[in-house]
């Protein structure tokens, strides 16, 4: 056997020996953290279960049948400067995609370089030459059209780094659904209390007018004789506070219309345009009485947190890959002359001459054999970063399932209230129009009507804030079951490393 090819065999058999024990450095892994399975809820019939898959609609706001409310909406989408900020992390996580999907493709280039030397003494090149190139100056050119690099991907090191990237542009994905999900809530939470407190001051305005008649009607019987100073004293109590009431709905309802100005990325001069004329309160959204728990997928940030895990899993795949052998090819095909100084003219015609046509291939394999204990420690930091991955994924996950308890429990509880007060409010307005039944008779006066008639404004203004809260109740429930983002890859759980 020839020396040089027991050579080869001995160094592929060291190679494959290498290879095989360079796998027992990876640390073992301790017991990893679990993703929890979703707690029980109520599951409805399979028809409901398919007319629910895409509830809330991604317009969701437009259910309520308001054109102004669609309008704030559309302008808040357009300007807002957090979605903006949202929208540009998004881009910069999708241009890491392709950066990382790189690596599975070879690296094609050119280079070209033209080098003047001169020859040392003392140097390698003279001595080969016997002392007979000792100072010359040599001129060097050398042009490669094509040059390649290649790393095989043995151990799906950057595979797993694509799906990491891509798993990261997904949760941005996310993200900018859930900055868009609370700016469209926030909106509606203000629109509908602007709308409330409007109507509200509009109440407060008529409540005044009802104490101020009174007190006239209480000067004018205390100029009679018919009342004493004291009841006199007492309307004007009662009327200045009234008018107390009357500033604060006003500050108030402007406090509303400013924050819709801030939510929609406008100046503060938007609310002048802002609900300028008396509107009623939107009608309710339909709301299903039952919710399956497939729907806590349409929440973006438990998309996001169950992304942002499945990621850091892939991460821990490279770092496991770190521990392997690396395997590269690189090669190259193109010309290259050397010639003295004083022939420079000629290299041109020899650098594009047949003979100077070169080509070079070269295989080459990396064994991290010691390095200080690195490796072990960006594994052990990306094991790490996995459980806390998805322990913010079970805790986002059950945050949602009392989210979505809680703000159905309270649409369910306004709602029963606005209905009782509905009652109350007829009650009271039987009292006031059989006063006025009763002043038309010469059984009572004026004061009996208007004092029945103060209950019935002071429960329709309560019935204003019930009204609003009922709403709310609505986009919070809406909010908690994502806002219509939907995604067909979230299975509310994944597979741990």
């Amino acid at each position: 056997m020839r020396p040089e090819i027991a050579l080869t065999q001995v160094c592929l058999l060291s190679g494959w020996l290498l290879l095989g024990s360079s796998c027992a450095w990876i640390p073992a892994r301790e017991q990893p953290v679990e993703y929890l399975e979703p707690p029980e809820m109520t599951e409805t019939l399979a028809e409901v279960r398919e007319r629910l898959e895409h509830w809330p609609d991604e317009r969701w706001w437009q259910e309520f049948g308001s054109p102004e409310l669609n309008e704030i909406m559309e302008g808040a989408l357009k300007d807002n400067p957090g979605l903006k900020v949202a929208s540009a992390r998004l881009h910069e996580a999708q241009a890491l995609v392709r950066v990382e999907g790189a690596r599975l493709l070879p690296f094609l280039d050119a280079d070209a370089s033209l080098t003047h030397e001169r020859v040392s003494q003392r140097g390698v090149f003279n001595a080969l030459s016997q002392g007979r190139v000792s100072g010359a100056h040599v001129l060097l050119g050398i042009i490669n059209p094509l040059s390649f690099r290649y790393e095989f991907d043995f151990w799906g090191k950057n595979r797993a780094l694509l799906h990491a990237a891509l798993g990261q542009a997904a949760a941005e994905e996310a993200e900018r659904a859930e900055v868009r999900l609370r700016l469209t809530t926030a909106v509606a939470r203000a629109y509908f209390r602007a709308l409330a407190f409007q109507q509200q001051l509009d109440l407060a305005k008529e409540l005044v007018r009802v104490r101020r008649d009174l007190r006239q009607l209480a000067e004018i019987r205390f100029q009679f004789g018919l009342e004493n100073e004291l009841a006199v004293q007492q309307a004007i109590t009662e009327l200045e506070s009234a008018h107390k009431r009357e500033a604060g709905v006003r500050d108030q309802f402007d406090v509303q219309r400013y924050l819709l100005a801030r939510l929609s990325g406008t100046g503060s001069d938007a609310i002048q345009r802002l609900i300028v004329r008396p509107m009623a309160i939107p009608r309710g959204m339909p709301l299903p009485a039952q919710l399956p728990i497939g729907l806590l997928a349409h929440r973006p940030d438990l998309a996001a947190s169950l992304y942002r895990a499945e990621a850091a899993a892939k991460r821990v795949q490279v770092a496991k890959a770190q521990f392997l052998p690396s395997i590269d090819l690189t090669g190259f095909v193109g010309f290259n002359a050397v010639v003295l100084t004083k022939g420079a003219s000629q290299l041109g015609n020899l650098l594009f001459s047949g003979q100077s046509f070169a080509y070079g291939i070269a295989p080459g394999l990396r064994l991290p054999w010691f390095e200080g204990g690195r490796l072990r420690g960006e594994l052990a930091a990306t094991r790490a970063d996995y459980d806390g991955a998805v322990e913010l994924y079970n805790q986002t996950l059950l945050d949602a399932v009392r989210e979505v308890a809680a703000s159905l429990s309270a649409w369910q509880a306004t709602r029963d209230i606005v209905t009782a007060h509905r009652r109350l409010l007829v009650a009271a307005g039987k009292d006031w129009r059989l006063a006025k039944v009763r002043l038309v008779g010469g059984l009572d006066d004026d004061r009996d009507v208007l004092r029945h008639r103060h209950p019935v404004l002071e429960q329709e203004y309560a019935l204003r804030v019930l009204e609003s809260d009922q709403l709310v109740a609505m986009v919070d429930l809406i909010e908690a079951l994502g806002g219509g983002y939907h995604n067909p890859d979230i299975n509310l759980k994944s597979e741990h490393p």
